[in-house]
């Protein structure tokens, strides 16, 4: 009996070659990276309706929570069952429906509306959108697995350069309310499009010429062991040193990803404009940062790339308060930030697959990423909440450091413990 996923494999002739499927992930993790430039809208939404800073980090905070948690877990173990296309889809759906309502916010000015509508719809729709993009590629891309999940997974980190400074121009020309129409717009027409686009190859399909056998061994970070069901890696420590590992280093990069317009606006004293190129630099090393992380990944293995990056990281956010002091310091702290974070999301879901395989990594991935969830709830709103406690940045960039040297001692354990790597 055919499946839905089956009927989904085949590559119909508008599809010119396999690298049409991370061309499609990259469109369908661009509309769930806007919300990486949420920084842009903290300072207006604290200047149009009165809120505290807490309040007006808390949707976005909302968003990736349920990105990440139930609504990857969700989509994850769907899109294993009815094929990509239909999941994406509806990802583009909700992300219309969330859009819209958030843009009633000036009917609606309390600080609850925009995390239920913003928050919960729309970061829904992300989770459906993004869930299909990891799982595809890997399938696709057996013989380059690295470079194609960072290329499919890119759009995410570079839609802040892109978006960060029009949503700006936005909100300052036509108000929040119709931003938010307008980007409902843009990322239902775009998510539908990459749903159209995206499918699975045929049960049993291999790249021309290429074999397991014939896979890079030399490089430990392809040599995967296992195929393992979601039931057999809850049972396996590894699973949780990961989910603990992502957890930690996420949850600096996202303070960074958050904060680091509102420090430019409220600390350095920047106009808006100038501070929200924090947020474009963030983008530009956080977008292709994944890529060229998964090139060194396929050459030198990904742990090897973590354990040159991570330290770098800590010790900007440990020096971040004494260092960025001017406009170009900034810039430069952000490229450092956002380059950590895209080696963290272009590879931790390579590190999965070596552990866990590639059959289920929908399922599996989908547990790993609830580690994201819950740091995007704790991070953006504690920081700002320490803000508003203190008027500093200095204890929450200072505790993001130390968040990161304990994800990636405790990722670099691990693999270290299940691989023996040097």
């Amino acid at each position: 009996m055919v499946t839905d996923a089956e009927n989904n494999a085949a590559a119909p002739n508008y599809v010119i070659s396999r690298w049409s499927i991370p061309l499609a992930g990259f469109l369908l993790s661009s509309m769930g990276g806007i919300s990486y430039a949420w920084g842009v809208f903290i300072v207006p939404l604290e200047q149009q309706f009165g809120w505290s800073r807490a309040s007006a980090a808390l949707p976005v905070s909302i968003y990736l929570f349920v990105f990440t948690t139930v609504g990857m877990i969700f989509g994850g173990a769907l899109q294993d069952k009815a094929g990509p296309r239909k999941v994406a889809a509806a990802g583009g759906i909700l992300f219309f429906i969330g859009y819209l309502l958030a843009a009633q916010v000036e009917r609606f000015p309390f600080t609850w509306w925009l995390p239920l509508t913003y928050g919960v719809i729309s970061g829904l729709g992300c989770a459906l959108a993004y869930c299909v993009t990891v799982p595809t590629a890997r399938k696709w891309f057996p013989d380059k697995p690295a470079l194609a999940i960072s290329v499919s997974v890119t759009g995410f980190g570079l839609a802040a350069v892109i978006f960060a400074p029009w949503i700006t121009s936005l909100i300052h020309t036509i108000g929040i309310s119709n931003t938010f129409l307008v980007l409902g717009a843009l990322t239902s027409a775009v998510t539908l499009f990459a749903a159209w686009l995206i499918r699975l190859p045929l049960p049993g399909w291999t790249p021309q010429g290429w074999s397991a056998a014939s896979n890079n061994a030399s490089i430990p970070m392809y040599d995967s062991r296992t195929e393992a069901t979601l039931a057999e890696a809850l049972k396996s420590p590894v699973l949780y040193f990961i989910w603990l590992g992502l957890f930690s280093v996420i949850l600096g990069g996202l303070i960074a990803m958050t904060h680091i317009v509102p420090y430019g606006i409220s600390i350095l004293g920047l106009e808006k404009p100038l501070a929200a190129l924090a947020s474009v630099f963030f983008g530009v090393a956080n977008g292709f940062g994944r890529t060229i992380a998964g090139l060194i990944a396929e050459k030198f293995g990904a742990v090897r790339l973590m354990l040159v990056t991570y330290p770098v990281v800590a010790v900007t956010f440990l020096l971040f308060n004494t260092v960025a002091t001017t406009a170009a310091t900034l810039y430069a702290c952000a490229l450092i930030f956002g380059f950590g974070f895209a080696v963290t999301l272009g590879l931790f879901p390579l590190l999965t697959t070596v552990a866990f395989g590639a059959a289920n990594l929908g399922a599996i991935y989908g547990v790993v990423v609830t580690a994201f969830g819950l740091a995007a709830f704790l991070g953006p709103i504690a920081a700002a909440w320490i803000y508003d406690l203190t008027q500093t940045y200095v204890l929450p960039f200072f505790l993001a450091g130390i968040f990161v040297i304990a994800g990636w001692l405790i990722s670099l354990f691990a693999f270290k413990l299940k691989y023996k790597l040097p």
